[in-house]
């Protein structure tokens, strides 16, 4: 009797971890690179005021990074998000200033334009056959263009304080001590985590799928209400959270319920894992490729909005390289370049990564030069992690969770090497 038959705790952690060794290695590293600039900026990295910073600086690219996570999952890519996000808040501004249209009206109005840019390209994607590279591509140098001849290559500024409040605006509440409505959220929020998590917990055991022990559970569980509620309470301290920051705490949990619970995150995953065997499982793979690319679209929009309301102006020359971060926060985040593997709580890893990066090296006076430098190294290391792991475990994605204990019980498949899927465009 081997060491795993005698102690199946330690096999089911195995077999939890071996498909998220990226994502739990991300979140180790994020800790680590908090810590070490946390040390070399004598404390400056986690006072109050530099987290809200982090949050507003960083917003709009993690509401990309969402977006792009899943059209990475399927197996695609997006280069024109920047150009789209540059496009929708010169519109908006124009709307706002020159129209004269109230806020309340621009939002919706610009979040369908974003729809609407994002249909045209998944139009082309899904049901023409273009390859997204070529298609995004494009797009990039249009909605460029259109920027440009849109403003007439001037600036738009000031805009109306309605809208720079959703980027520069707090949770309302007390203004002196703690802002007691950002604790609350927090204690709210990490009693629905731990919450979901046991319940996750209970559904797993039920179907008989690998489950960690309870004390890792409880473990986790601890640390989580530990981290929330140290960021609640140094964020209260100053201010409170950012309306922002309760943008993206919507926007985090409705995706990350949405890719793990629902059909549709399902099919996603399907059709990056392989868009020819979803096809033959009866899901419609071309209106799944198609409602990606418009999410994407309307999550560039609203990066858009939000950008433009921190900058207190529509440029020509917004979101410059956006895209790059949008793309680099997902792989750095566990995305695959082959498709079909990806969260969305991994792609905001990645962002807070390159976030806390691009902030620490800013604090300690690191020139932009160095800056590009080691940025492009790690995307480099990520990705390298990946297609290592890869290797290592022998497939390009991992195998369903409970087939592996199925397999070894004697289930169906028994003495063969299960199918393993990748993604493909």
């Amino acid at each position: 009797m081997n060491d795993l038959t005698r102690n199946p705790s330690r096999s089911r952690l195995r077999e939890l971890f071996q498909g998220n060794t990226r994502q739990y290695g991300m979140a180790i590293a994020l800790v680590a690179v908090i810590i070490l600039f946390q040390v070399l900026t004598g404390g400056l990295l986690l006072t109050p005021l530099n987290i809200t910073n982090l949050i507003m600086q960083n917003s709009y690219i993690l509401i990309l990074a969402i977006g792009m996570m899943l059209v990475i999952i399927t197996g695609h890519i997006d280069l024109s998000v920047g150009s789209v996000v540059a496009f929708t808040g010169a519109v908006s501004a124009i709307m706002l200033t020159s129209w004269g249209l109230p806020t309340m009206v621009v939002v919706p109005l610009a979040l369908m334009l974003g729809g609407l840019i994002g249909a045209w390209q998944g139009f082309w994607i899904a049901y023409v056959g273009v390859p997204a590279f070529i298609v995004t591509l494009a797009g990039m140098l249009i909605f460029r263009g259109a920027t440009l001849a849109v403003l007439g290559g001037e600036s738009i500024a000031p805009l109306p304080q309605s809208l720079r409040v959703i980027a520069s605006g707090f949770l309302p509440g007390q203004s002196d001590g703690l802002h007691l409505p950002t604790l609350a959220l927090g204690l709210a929020g990490a009693a629905v985590i731990v919450w979901i998590q046991w319940r996750s917990r209970a559904r797993s055991l039920a179907r008989d799928l690998p489950v960690p022990p309870a004390a890792v559970t409880a473990a986790g569980s601890a640390l989580v209400v530990a981290v929330i509620v140290a960021f609640t309470y140094t964020v209260a301290s100053h201010n409170g959270l950012p309306l922002v920051g309760v943008l993206l705490v919507v926007l985090i949990a409705g995706y990350a319920f949405v890719m793990r619970s629902t059909t549709m995150g399902r099919r996603v995953y399907a059709v990056g894992g392989s868009e020819r065997a979803a096809a033959l499982s009866g899901i419609r793979t071309k209106r799944t490729t198609f409602w990606v690319f418009v999410n994407m679209g309307v999550l560039s929009a609203l990066a858009g909005l939000v950008f433009t309301a921190r900058l207190n102006a529509a440029t020509p020359g917004a979101g410059t390289m956006f895209e790059l971060d949008a793309i680099a926060a997902a792989f750095i985040g566990g995305a695959s370049a082959a498709g079909g593997v990806g969260s969305v709580i991994g792609a905001v890893i990645g962002a807070l990564f390159m976030g806390v990066l691009n902030n620490g090296m800013s604090l300690i006076g690191l020139g932009v030069d160095w800056q590009q430098l080691i940025k492009g190294l790690v995307l480099l290391l990520a990705v390298a992690f990946d297609i290592y792991n890869k290797r290592r475990v022998g497939g390009s994605a991992p195998i369903l969770p409970g087939l592996r204990s199925r397999l070894r019980r004697g289930g169906p498949g028994q003495g063969g090497e299960p199918d393993r899927v990748s993604g493909g465009t």
